[in-house]
Formats: C-alpha cells, sequence, structure tokens
C-alpha cells in the first residue's frame, strides 16, 4: 500500500512550490499528483545525492526499472514508488513521458553545458512539462488530453526561472544548465561562469534568459485560459513562477543565492490564481 501522508510530507520539503499548488485539486486528484511531483523531485535530487555518475545512473535505472515493473526485490517498500505506481495504475498514467523524464535527467549527472535553446526547450519538455501534461490528464479522470501549449510553455518557463535562481549554486558545482549559446553570443566563456566573473556581457545574457522565461510564461497564460475549468487547476504553480520570474529578472547579483519567496506569499498568489480561473 502506498502512503499519502509520507509522500505529501516528501513533497512539502522537496518542492514546497508544487505541493501548495497541489493542495487546490480534489482530495483523490491531490494524491495522484503529489505522487508524480514527489517522484520528479526525488529524481531531480539524484544529481547533487550521487558522488559521482555512476551512483547517479544506478538510481536512476531503479527508478526506470521500478516503472516499466522490472525492479529487483520489493519495489513498493519505496512509498514514492508505491504511490507513483498506484497512480499511474489508478488513472492510467502513460510509462513513456516518465520513462523519457527518468533518461533525459542522465544530463545532470555530468558537467557537459547546455549548449543551446532548443536543446533546453526539449530538455525542459521531458523534465517539467511532462508532469503538467500528466497532472491535466489525471483532472481529465485518467483520459488522455491534449493541453498543447499549456503544458509545454510552462515547463519551460518554470525550468529557466528555476535555473535563474539556481545559476550561482550549478555554476559553483561546475554545472551550466541554462543555454550556452545565449552566453557565447554576449561573449561570454564557459570559463568565466565556472569562475563566478561578473561582466556587462554576462548580466545581458541574464536579462535574455529572463525575457525568454517571460516570452514562455505569457504563451503559457493564454494556453491555460483556453482550456477547460476542469483542467485549469492542473497549472496552478504558473502563479508562483509569475512572482518568482519578477524577483530574478530584476537582480544584479547573478552568483548569490536570492531568498525565495515567503510560503504565505506562494499560498496568496496561488489563491488569487485559483479564484480568477474558477
Amino acid at each position: 500500500m502506498s502512503e499519502p501522508s509520507y509522500v505529501a510530507s516528501f513533497l512539502r520539503d522537496a518542492d514546497r512550490d508544487r505541493y501548495f499548488a497541489t493542495l487546490l485539486l480534489k482530495p483523490d486528484q491531490r494524491a495522484a499528483v503529489q505522487a508524480l511531483y514527489a517522484f520528479s523531485a526525488d529524481v531531480a535530487a539524484i544529481r547533487d545525492r550521487a558522488r559521482e555518475p555512476a551512483a547517479g545512473e544506478i538510481r536512476l535505472q531503479w527508478w526506470a526499472d521500478a516503472i516499466e515493473g522490472e525492479g529487483h526485490g520489493n519495489v513498493r517498500q519505496n512509498p514514492l514508488a508505491a504511490a507513483l505506481l498506484d497512480a499511474i495504475a489508478a488513472w492510467r498514467l502513460p510509462a513513456g513521458p516518465l520513462l523519457r523524464l527518468v533518461a533525459t535527467r542522465r544530463f545532470d549527472l555530468y558537467q557537459d553545458p547546455m549548449p543551446d535553446v532548443p536543446s533546453f526547450e526539449g530538455y525542459a519538455g521531458e523534465t517539467v512539462s511532462v508532469l503538467y501534461q500528466l497532472a491535466a490528464m489525471v483532472l481529465n479522470g485518467g483520459e488522455e488530453v491534449e493541453t498543447g501549449d499549456a503544458a509545454g510553455h510552462l515547463g519551460v518557463a518554470q525550468a529557466l526561472v528555476g535555473h535563474l535562481r539556481a545559476f550561482g549554486y550549478n555554476a559553483s558545482t561546475g554545472r551550466i544548465f541554462l543555454p550556452m549559446s545565449i552566453f557565447s553570443a554576449n561573449g561570454v566563456s564557459d570559463g568565466e561562469i565556472l569562475a563566478g566573473r561578473e561582466s556587462e556581457g554576462l548580466f545581458s545574457a541574464l536579462r535574455q534568459v529572463a525575457e525568454l522565461a517571460e516570452e514562455h510564461l505569457v504563451k503559457a497564460e493564454a494556453a491555460v485560459r483556453s482550456l477547460p475549468r476542469s483542467l485549469r487547476p492542473a497549472f496552478a504553480p504558473l502563479a508562483v513562477v509569475r512572482e518568482q520570474l519578477k524577483r530574478v529578472a530584476g537582480s544584479r547579483q547573478p552568483f548569490a543565492t536570492l531568498p525565495d519567496l515567503a510560503d504565505w506569499r506562494k499560498i496568496a498568489a496561488l489563491q488569487l490564481w485559483a479564484l480568477r480561473r474558477a
């Protein structure tokens, strides 16, 4: 049996933004969507827990085997895996997108910089957009639904904002997740980024990334408005991303860790968003 209370607690600690967003959902839907988000949070954290890529590869393969039903031992002893498998069965969720999410996360384990915008958009689509597509499927009673641009653009916007916020931390660990092509076009090398060196070219590049995030967010907002009301709560994290983008876009400290929004501000933004789209 899965343990929803454990999953909710795990998600609250690992991904507070999405945890708060799930509180807008009906209880039966909430458990399934929390399982999806908790699975994603666990997979995303592998890069920080693994001391070397090989260890990360093993953990990613464990998740792939669990999803495919080929896991060794009692996979359901892991409450996150049990909850995910329950959600897959109850809502007829396809395994393919979840397996692609796991496979795409292998990029995180290595030091190669993200080459360009199309590569980043593909990465975000497989690791973030997919979550909203599957969440919408849960809200649609387990039937496949076309959310089109809503999931795609929100996933890219959220990934861009998240990596803008984590830019300094990632650089300190030798990783560049934002499109290197944007930095190169502004005369910034990967060596300068990894050394934590500020420059006008760097500021210009990060401003362009923020503008790209804004473009995707505006398109996501328009797409969500066109969806049936019953599906819109799946995209509630958009409200928090909007507020986080406002904060990070105005920063002149690219390598500093900016304080996140207070929990009450996130909850207020989500509640206001929900009221406006009810």
